[in-house]
């Protein structure tokens, strides 16, 4: 209508002043700041998506999945105009890992053979503590270095080798691997227990051990538990019990690690995501 009258006309008609018109103009939000508002919310929405946890590369990647198109820098200036910011791993190793033994250990297998093309050729093991109010509770875990997925794990009250063994088990139930898979550890007694090293022949695993002192061989298992301990908040709460924390891990590992958080070495998508895509590929290309 403005562009078929003059404006003063207008005002008079509607009983306003065309200088209280114009104010009116200049403090309306532009069309950028309507959209810095839309997508605003967008971020908020999938920061909360994630926990509090993704940073604005990951952010910027939810968004674009969504039809949103904008930028990492943009990003950026809307989580911190809203103060909001992805979990920062510290990093930090507990000292679980007893190789004081006089057992027998394994090469350094891994250290000499290509990366893994596919799931179930290498599987990195390891141990881990987290501080609850009834003590210390102690979680070993088993990840696919292809897809970077946590494949087993256990909870247990003390180090000893039925905390590694259980969750071998469960890796082995979940995954039924072919033979000739490589497992990786470190030099720690529970590795070399004889119960241990048992089920590792009687499934067909082929056994690898870090070089002594060297915890860069087990790096993405390292990795692993530093964010799982910074986007839970477990390495600044202390849970009241072990079970607290177990359901914590659970909650973490099963319904947002493997199926949902996204993970910079697989393209930015989750290791289930990861493993289901090629699955997909394999089944486009036979």
């Amino acid at each position: 209508m403005k562009g078929e009258y003059p404006i003063r006309m207008l005002c008079e008609l509607l009983k306003v002043s065309h200088s209280g018109y114009y104010r009116w103009c200049q403090l309306r939000p532009s069309a950028r700041q309507r959209e810095d508002a839309a997508i605003a919310a967008k971020v908020a929405a999938a920061h909360r998506a994630s926990r509090g946890t993704y940073g604005a590369p990951r952010i910027l990647v939810d968004l674009q999945e969504g039809g949103t198109r904008t930028s990492k820098r943009r990003c950026a200036r809307l989580m911190r105009e809203q103060g909001l910011q992805g979990k920062k791993k510290h990093r930090r190793k507990p000292r679980t890992t007893d190789s004081r033994h006089s057992k027998p250990v394994a090469e350094n297998i891994i250290a000499l053979r290509p990366d893994p093309t596919g799931p179930n050729q290498c599987w990195l093991t390891d141990i881990t503590f987290i501080q609850t109010a009834e003590g210390w509770l102690y979680l070993a875990a088993i990840l696919d270095l292809w897809s970077r997925r946590i494949v087993g794990w256990s909870c247990g009250a003390t180090l000893h080798a039925s905390l590694v063994l259980a969750a071998l088990h469960d890796a082995l139930k979940r995954r039924n691997p072919p033979k000739g898979l490589l497992h990786h550890s470190d030099r720690g007694s529970q590795y070399v227990d004889e119960d241990y090293i048992k089920a590792l022949i009687a499934a067909g695993i082929e056994r690898s051990m870090s070089r002594a002192g060297n915890c860069y061989d087990n790096a993405a298992m390292e990795s692993f538990w530093s964010t799982l301990k910074s986007d839970t908040g477990l390495d600044e709460s202390i849970p009241a019990s072990r079970r607290h924390a177990e359901l914590a891990v659970f909650d973490y590992i099963e319904t947002f690690y493997n199926t949902t958080r996204r993970h910079s070495s697989l393209g930015q998508i989750s290791p289930v995501a990861f493993e289901n895509k090629q699955k997909l590929n394999d089944i486009k290309a036979a």
